[in-house]
């Protein structure tokens, strides 16, 4: 069953009854109290700008342990060199309109709406949504940017302009210690290549509430 959110109603329907897709609700918006509400539940935003406001929590989730990321031998050398330098959180709004622009192999366009960015930035400026971005030469060359939710990086989107700066960014992330796990949502050959996996909702709700 496909539930329709009301704007005037803060609320969503348990995550348990999304479809085999994860499909769980269209509608509602994206005012920062429904988009913490939606996080702090498993739940996160997935749409196209030709499509209605919808809403996902997959019964399998993607996600990445820190201490489990792989780091190769070139990414090893990288990091140690210092190749790229590391900020966080001082350029979000021109990371997630690299974001939204980037071109991506086998991708017609992006699923960053206009709505979206808008809403991110707004959380950004609440202090929710975070960034890391990697700088070469004084030039943003790649980053992330995601919604925190006590221990648990939920990330969005990464994007690169030079090899590995993506992953540069991931692997800071995974590093720091801030975290217990980077949420990856939904699983893709690069992911999978730096270790994350794959395990069941209510694990992952646990470690989401556990913090």
């Amino acid at each position: 069953m496909l539930f329709v959110l009301d704007k005037n109603k803060l609320v969503f329907p348990s995550p348990e009854l999304a479809d085999e897709d994860g499909l769980l609700a269209i509608g509602g918006d994206l005012g920062a109290e429904r988009l913490l509400l939606a996080y702090n539940n498993g739940i996160f935003p997935w749409y196209s700008d030709d499509e209605p406001i919808s809403w996902f929590s997959p019964h399998r989730r993607c996600v990445l342990f820190p201490h489990k990321v792989i780091v190769g031998r070139t990414m090893n050398k990288i990091i140690t060199e210092a190749f790229f330098e590391i900020k966080t959180n001082t350029a979000f709004a021109e990371v997630i309109n690299n974001c939204k622009e980037i071109k991506r192999k086998n991708e017609s366009g992006t699923w960053i709406t206009d709505e979206m960015l808008k809403a991110y930035i707004q959380l950004h400026a609440l202090g929710k949504a975070h960034s890391v971005e990697v700088w070469r030469a004084g030039k943003l060359v790649g980053g992330l940017y995601g919604v925190v939710v006590n221990k648990v990086f939920c990330g969005e989107s990464m994007f690169s302009k030079e090899s590995n700066a993506s992953k540069a960014a991931l692997i800071w992330l995974c590093r720091n210690g801030n975290y217990q796990l980077i949420d990856c949502q939904v699983p893709n050959a690069y992911l999978l290549s730096m270790g994350a996996e794959i395990i069941d909702r209510q694990l992952y709700m646990d470690i989401l509430s556990r913090h």
